[in-house]
C-alpha cells in the first residue's frame, strides 16, 4: 500500500472534536433583573407613605349683604370713664361696691378713717363758740360806749378803745367760722362718691389701706380706689390707613363687628376724625358711634369696622371675604397664616388679614380667593412646600 492510501485511510478514521461551548450568562442576568424588580415593587407596596396627611377644605366666599370701601380694625373703648381716688391722704375703712356693680351719681363708693377730721370739726365748732361769745359780749359794751360818747359822759379815745375790741371779737368769730368751714370739708372729702352713673370695672383699693391723692402717691400708697365706667358712652376707636382716611366721612354709616361674636351686624355711624396722623403708624385715629345699645358690648373689646361708602361719593365696592373653618388658619391676631394645597398636593404657606374668629369659622378678608383648597387640622407641623396627602 502506498504512502498516499495510508494517510487517506487514516484521514477517513480520524473523529473530529469540536471545541465545548461556554455556558451562555443571559438566563441568570435575567433572573436577577426579575427578582430585584420584584422586591422594589414589593417594597414600594409594603413601605409606609411618609406623606404627612391633611384634610382639604374649601374657602367659601361670603355674602357681603352690604357695600364698604374700607374696613378697619380697633377696641371698644368707654368715652366716660373715671379712676376715682380720695382728695386726702387716708385710711380706707369701706368699700360699698364690686366689679360689675352699677353705681348712681352722687353715691358713696368708699369712706377713709375720719376721726381725725372729726376731732378737727369739733375743736374748730368750740372756737367758733368762744369767738361767738366773746363778740356778744363786745357789740352791747361798745354799744353803750358809743352812747354815753353822744351824751358827753366819756371821752372819744374810751370809744375808740371799745371800737377795736369790738373790731378784734368780729374777726376773730370770722377766722373761727371759716375754721369750721375748713373742718367741714376735710370730713367731707373723707367720703369718696361717684361722679356720674356707670359700672364698677375695676377694684383696686382694699379696707386698711392707705390712699392718697394722685398727684401725691408714692412707694406703696394706693392713689386710685375703683373704675368706673359710663357704659352708655361706649364707643368704636380705630386706625385708618392715611391713604385712604378720604374715603372716610363724619356721618357716614358704618358695621361694627366684635371678635367676641364676629356674626353680630352692629350699626354705627362715624362722629369725628381726629385731626392729626400717627407719624409712627401712618394713620389717622376714627371715631365710630354704637347704635345699638347691648349688655355683650365690653370695654376693651377688639372690633373691626366696615365703613360704608356713601352714594356718589366715588367707587362702590363689595367687600371681598371668604370663610372657612378655623382649623385652616394660625391666626396671630389681626393676620394669620394658612395653608393653600395646589393641584399637585404641596403646599404654600400664605399670610392673610383676618376679619372676625370664632371657634368655628374664620373670615378671610385678604390673601386667599373663593374655591382654593386649604389644609385644615393640625398646622403647626406643615412646611411651605411640602407634598401632602389628601384625607378621604
Amino acid at each position: 500500500m502506498s504512502q498516499d492510501n495510508k494517510s487517506a485511510l487514516l484521514d477517513s478514521l480520524r473523529i473530529e472534536r469540536k471545541a465545548p461551548l461556554a455556558p451562555s450568562r443571559a438566563p441568570w442576568m435575567i433572573a436577577a433583573v426579575v427578582l430585584l424588580a420584584a422586591l422594589a415593587g414589593g417594597g414600594w407596596y409594603f413601605w409606609p407613605d411618609s406623606r404627612v396627611t391633611v384634610h382639604a377644605v374649601t374657602a367659601q366666599a361670603q355674602d357681603a349683604g352690604s357695600v364698604s370701601g374700607l374696613d378697619a380694625s380697633g377696641y371698644v373703648v368707654a368715652r366716660r370713664k373715671a379712676t376715682l381716688s380720695a382728695k386726702i391722704l387716708g385710711k380706707v375703712t369701706e368699700v360699698n361696691f364690686e366689679e360689675g356693680d352699677q353705681v348712681k351719681a352722687g353715691d358713696i363708693v368708699a369712706r377713709l378713717d375720719d376721726s381725725n377730721q372729726r376731732a378737727a370739726l369739733m375743736e374748730a365748732e368750740a372756737k367758733a363758740r368762744q369767738a361767738k361769745a366773746t363778740l356778744d359780749n363786745t357789740a352791747p359794751i361798745y354799744a353803750r360806749y358809743q352812747k354815753l360818747k353822744s351824751e358827753g359822759a366819756i371821752s372819744t379815745d374810751a370809744v375808740e378803745t371799745q371800737r377795736l375790741a369790738y373790731e378784734n371779737a368780729r374777726t376773730a368769730h370770722q377766722v373761727a367760722q371759716a375754721g369750721v368751714a375748713t373742718a367741714a370739708s376735710f370730713l367731707k372729702d373723707t367720703l369718696v362718691r361717684a361722679p356720674f352713673s356707670g359700672i364698677v370695672t375695676v377694684k383696686v383699693a382694699q379696707v386698711g389701706e392707705v390712699v392718697a391723692p394722685s398727684a401725691a402717691g408714692g412707694g406703696d400708697t394706693r392713689t386710685g380706689i375703683v373704675t368706673i365706667v359710663d357704659m352708655d358712652s361706649l364707643e368704636v376707636q380705630v386706625d385708618v390707613s392715611e391713604n385712604y382716611i378720604d374715603r372716610v366721612k363724619v356721618g357716614g354709616a358704618a358695621i361694627i363687628h366684635l371678635d367676641a361674636y364676629p356674626e353680630w351686624d352692629i350699626p354705627g355711624q362715624v362722629i369725628a376724625i381726629i385731626p392729626t396722623a400717627d407719624q409712627s403708624k401712618g394713620t389717622v385715629e376714627v371715631r365710630v358711634s354704637i347704635k345699638a345699645k347691648d349688655g355683650r358690648i365690653l370695654p376693651q373689646m377688639a372690633a373691626r369696622v366696615a365703613f360704608m361708602d356713601m352714594p356718589g361719593k366715588g367707587a362702590v365696592a363689595a367687600i371681598s371675604r371668604v370663610t372657612v373653618p378655623a382649623q385652616a388658619v394660625q391666626a396671630h391676631g389681626r393676620t394669620g397664616d394658612i395653608y393653600v394645597i395646589k393641584e399637585d398636593d404641596t403646599l404654600e404657606k400664605r399670610s392673610v388679614a383676618l376679619g372676625p374668629v370664632s371657634q368655628q369659622t374664620a373670615v378671610i378678608l385678604s390673601g386667599v380667593m373663593a374655591g382654593e383648597k386649604l389644609a385644615a387640622g393640625d398646622l403647626s407641623n406643615l412646611r411651605d412646600g411640602e407634598q401632602v396627602k389628601i384625607a378621604e
